[in-house]
């Protein structure tokens, strides 16, 4: 569904960015891996994209950088002729409730989770808009639907993605562009386990499904919104959440 097509990834060393790139370059799209730190786990994710006869390539970044970023959209133009689909996927979470939640921490996830999808947005924005072509697809969370006790940084930075992206879904469907958003739930992470396994047990049986989702539950989704067949949906929201926030 993505022959040839060039994907930009954000936050692709792991989770559910590692399985959007995975799945994408099954569908035949040529990937740059975009990850934060962990050089190790972005170099397995390349390598296992090219075990699956795909084109990859890692870039570090730090996306709410706005000059760093900009530099890894040229590099990544240089290295493969041009952008045609962007996930906005990179994030990070510092919980606590917001009487004990510290300046930097509000700060740091906004900065990643909300600033860093700006920065993306807005250096490949002229570069879709010369193509007249493009899809964008931000990843951000039901927190930023229903809110969530501990997390005002992060249900406030996913909320901020979703008029993001109705707001690019505007400025740009005039070019041919599209910019949607998929809002998981529960979903098999490094984030999830992480929780204690009380709180995960008792946050599973708010899903009507009863379990936890999967990565590729969500990258499936992903790589319809990216592809052609996708190219009359623009400015939604859907959620993958198994219930969770209808």
């Amino acid at each position: 569904m993505l022959t040839g097509k060039v994907a930009v990834i954000t936050g692709a060393s792991r989770g559910i960015g590692r399985a959007i790139a995975l799945e994408a370059a099954e569908n035949n799209a040529r990937v740059a891996v975009i990850y934060a730190g962990n050089t190790a786990a972005a170099e397995e994710t390349v390598g296992e994209i090219k075990k699956l006869g795909g084109e990859a390539k890692a870039y570090q970044c730090d996306v709410g950088l706005f000059e760093e970023t900009k530099k890894t959209i040229d590099k990544i133009i240089e290295d493969f002729g041009g952008i045609d689909l962007l996930v906005n996927n990179a994030g990070v979470t510092r919980d606590s409730l917001l009487l004990s939640m510290k300046e930097e921490a509000f700060d740091e996830v906004i900065n990643v989770n909300l600033k860093g999808a700006f920065n993306m947005i807005r250096h490949v924005y002229s570069h879709m808009m010369k193509k007249r072509a493009g899809r964008i697809l931000n990843i951000t969370s039901v927190a930023g639907i229903m809110g969530n006790a501990g997390q005002a940084n992060y249900a406030s930075a996913k909320a901020g993605m979703i008029g993001l992206t109705k707001t690019v879904a505007r400025e740009l469907a005039s070019r041919n562009i599209t910019c949607n958003a998929i809002a998981p739930g529960f979903i098999e992470t490094d984030m999830t386990a992480a929780m204690p396994e009380k709180i995960l047990e008792e946050a599973v049986k708010a899903v009507p499904l009863k379990r936890v989702g999967r990565p590729e539950d969500v990258s499936r989704l992903a790589v319809f919104l990216l592809s052609d067949l996708a190219g009359y949906i623009t400015g939604e929201v859907i959620r993958v959440d198994g219930g969770l926030c209808m």
